[in-house]
């Protein structure tokens, strides 16, 4: 019988070979992963310093999430935390086996000393978690932008929206217990108990407030009105409220009138000068002190313009989003709705259903961001056709999905505008600088129509209670002031008019 042939092994140069060392390894940090967690487990103090920076998903290991779960749910019930405890907690959950028993919650206690440090290896946890988070988020991305199906506007706001996730530090999960929520809420009812009752951003105006409690986290709040009724008058009295008043960081959207504008129109409110006088720049010496001294306030409010004309809801979603996390801004205000675009290549139909989509994303931005959401909107002539020019919830212009989508539909009215010198009351008091604040849906509370002063000269609203008057009165202190106290390099007859915005 012939002898088979021996194999010859393969000539393997030493030099090609790999070590796994060099291979690519989803970020992790293991050990630090069984330090924090035998920390927790000995000492009740690192326990309440990582427990709101954690999560589950955070740890790499799989039974890593299943002990620092059951010492998550030993925390909510305000039971001790040790190695007895979440024992029996991963016995409950049918865990216990999985995680490799007492043994290994033994070994993981045993590893550490102290919770010394415990909130530094937490925080190198977490950003491991955010790394591979990226990773797998790029994936997502690479993915998609192979597909030629998808509109690349789709693929940009998505992208943006899962980056902006990250960034917040809260990567979504598809559901929340009950436990957890009734938690979240009981702990907002205690924040909200030392507010004064306004659990929300505060308007300024005061029976507005009691109606609302403020607006609210993730509302959509719509301001519709007629031409000349005061819409961006209200709206900027609102800002002012706000951002000046109480000091709460908010965006500015005016797709209408330009920043220059709205700022005058601003100053003019906050230093009770003329806007007549602002635009002409004739001012008395005493005036350009007022504007001065009074513009301070203005200039250190934590606003934010952007007067983009045509903004698209994509553009406006992608700029909200980076206020949010980059500026802390808590309220968005966008006048108005009608001017605004879907934007790229979306196909939507006609006018009505452009609108629907932009109604339905600024709800949607409101709920991502978890800030209220203030538009302002158009409303259609048939206000005017009627023998009452009081609006109604269908005169809502092009587009009856703005009524459902917001929670809060509201209206001006001005009698004034149609020179109706009485309101339609009892009393048919005079309704000389005075307008109806109308709340016609209130998702979460009642419905009321609210008198507001309206000062056109400033174009400001006030609450009639607090009203003061129009009039500018000379301070004696002003007049008495030396000619050459203050000086301007201004002349005021070469100041351009081509400002025309009114005030109102």
């Amino acid at each position: 019988m012939k002898q088979s042939a021996s194999f010859q092994g393969l000539n393997i140069d030493k030099n090609s070979i790999i070590n796994l060392e060099k291979g690519k390894l989803p970020p992790q940090a293991i050990e630090l992963e069984e330090v924090v967690l035998g920390a927790m487990m000995i000492d009740k103090k690192g326990v309440d310093e990582v427990i709101d920076i954690l999560n589950p998903e955070a740890f790499y290991k799989e039974i890593h999430q299943y002990i620092f779960e059951a010492i998550f749910k030993l925390f909510q019930k305000s039971e001790p935390i040790d190695l007895l405890t979440v024992s029996n907690q991963l016995k409950k959950d049918e865990n216990h086996e999985r995680v490799g028993g007492d043994f290994y919650l033994i070994s993981l206690t045993q590893k550490v000393s102290s919770s010394a440090h415990i909130e530094f290896h937490a925080r190198i946890i977490l950003q491991k978690y955010i790394q591979r988070s990226l990773i797998k988020i790029s994936n997502e991305i690479i993915t998609d932008s192979y597909d030629e199906s998808k509109d690349v506007f789709d693929l940009l706001d998505t992208a943006e929206s899962k980056l902006y996730d990250v960034t917040q530090g809260n990567i979504k999960k598809s559901s929340e217990t009950a436990q957890s929520l009734v938690i979240q809420a009981k702990n907002k009812i205690e924040a909200v108990s030392n507010k004064k009752g306004l659990s929300g951003i505060p308007s300024g105006f005061n029976k507005i407030d009691k109606l609302t409690a403020g607006w609210q986290e993730s509302d959509l709040v719509i301001i519709a009105a007629r031409p000349g009724m005061g819409k961006t008058a209200l709206s900027l009295s609102m800002a002012s409220n706000i951002a000046i008043n109480n000091n709460i960081p908010l965006a500015f959207f005016s797709l209408e009138m330009s920043s220059i504008q709205l700022i005058t129109r601003m100053i003019s409110s906050e230093t009770g000068l003329n806007s007549d006088k602002l635009r002409t720049g004739k001012l008395e010496k005493h005036e350009w002190e007022q504007l001065n001294v009074r513009v301070k306030n203005l200039e250190n409010a934590p606003l934010y313009i952007d007067d983009t004309p045509s903004l698209s809801i994509f553009d406006l979603r992608a700029k909200a989003r980076r206020l949010v996390s980059q500026k802390g801004v808590k309220i968005i205000v966008v006048d108005y709705l009608q001017l605004m675009t879907t934007g790229g290549n979306i196909k939507t139909g006609n006018r009505e259903q452009e609108i629907s989509t932009i109604s339905r994303n600024l709800k949607a931005l409101a709920k991502e961001l978890n800030i209220p959401v203030i538009a302002l909107s158009q409303l259609s002539r048939m206000v005017e056709g009627r023998t009452s020019k009081r609006p109604l919830l269908s005169d809502l212009r092009e587009s009856g999905a703005i009524e459902q989508d917001a929670d809060i539909v509201s209206f001006i009215y001005r009698p004034e505008y149609y020179k109706i010198d009485t309101w339609d009351d009892n009393d048919r008091s005079s309704t000389e600088g005075e307008a109806e604040f109308i709340v016609s849906k209130h998702r979460n509370g009642g419905l009321e129509n609210i008198r507001l002063r309206f000062i056109p000269t400033l174009g400001k609203f006030e609450d009639i209670d607090q009203y003061e008057s129009p009039y500018e009165f000379h301070s004696k202190m002003n007049a008495a002031a030396n000619d050459d106290t203050f000086k301007t390099d201004f002349d005021s007859g070469n100041q351009s008019d081509d400002e025309t915005d009114l005030p109102f």
